[in-house]
């Protein structure tokens, strides 16, 4: 779906086969990896590419050595280069689940269209359906750290990694009105050090120093638990802090939806509505009236 095209339209050549609850990341301008998700029988660890020349996914290999997880749903893969994923979740079988979250490195090869996992000393907590983001950390030599949010009953962040000065050259697409319309929105509110308690299957997406979650699906009541709120995580200086913004339109509530920075903008695509159940056809754009 091309933003200044007009109405979306389905890829030719070869499909790949069926998940749900996966994650992807694109990778040297031309593939779209999908890494792991639940295929209707098991949880996988496996990567399939979209070929975005030819139009056909490619099922991948691992490569020798490596250390795949038992099997990931509900997690998330950040790009951290052209050949490097920071993959995080709980892993498991379809009979097995663990307490922990466990954290990986997965290398990419294009060329050679393998993958190889390696898991991290470091765990997280015990997380599915949370969202990461790579953020700045502040200060006048600045590095990078990957952010856990929500996916379980703590409303703290967690740490999956951390780069020093000039380790990571990845950056989140220039925005330039957006970055300076989400400074002015912070602004005029009051931060707090605590952000959304039991948020799980709500997008995210990086917009300069902040972070920008919407909607999700709540644990911490029955009833009403699609939500709508919009929250911005404000990483420019130390400590960070979230700003929390209602939203009255019930139109707008989602979970498993996807929010993408495209020119400037802030996309919302698919996901389930109010009753968490009707897939949402909508595509809508975030705009802020400061």
């Amino acid at each position: 779906w091309d933003p200044a095209g007009g109405p979306g339209r389905a890829g030719g050549g070869r499909r790949g086969g069926p998940r749900r609850s996966h994650d992807a990341a694109a990778l040297g301008g031309r593939w779209l990896c999908a890494v792991g998700g639940w295929d209707g029988a098991r949880r996988l660890a496996a990567v399939a590419a979209l070929d975005a020349e030819r139009g056909e996914w490619e099922a991948w290999t691992a490569a020798p050595g490596s250390c795949p997880p038992a099997g990931l749903s509900s997690h998330t893969c950040t790009r951290l280069s052209d050949r490097e994923l920071r993959v995080a979740g709980r892993e498991g079988g379809t009979r097995t689940q663990r307490r922990y979250g466990s954290i990986y490195t997965l290398r990419l090869d294009p060329g050679a269209r393998t993958y190889c996992y390696r898991e991290e000393s470091c765990r997280s907590a015990s997380r599915s359906g949370h969202c990461a983001a790579l953020l700045p950390t502040p200060g006048p030599r600045p590095g990078h750290q990957l952010l856990l949010f929500g996916g379980c009953d703590s409303a703290e962040p967690e740490v999956a990694g951390h780069w020093g000065y000039g380790k990571i050259q990845e950056e989140a697409p220039a925005a330039p009105r957006l970055t300076e319309q989400l400074a002015k929105l912070v602004s005029s509110g009051q931060g707090s050090r605590q952000g959304p308690r039991g948020l799980r299957h709500h997008s995210c997406s990086v917009v300069g120093p902040f972070a920008v979650l919407f909607g999700g699906e709540t644990l911490t009541r029955a009833r009403d638990t699609i939500c709508n709120d919009l929250y911005v995580y404000d990483a420019r200086r130390a400590p960070s802090l979230w700003f929390h913004f209602p939203c009255a339109d019930r139109a707008l509530k989602r979970m498993g939806h996807r929010t993408c920075l495209c020119n400037d903008q802030l996309y919302l695509v698919g996901g389930f509505g109010e009753d968490g159940r009707t897939a949402s056809p909508q595509v809508c754009t975030l705009d802020l009236f400061l």
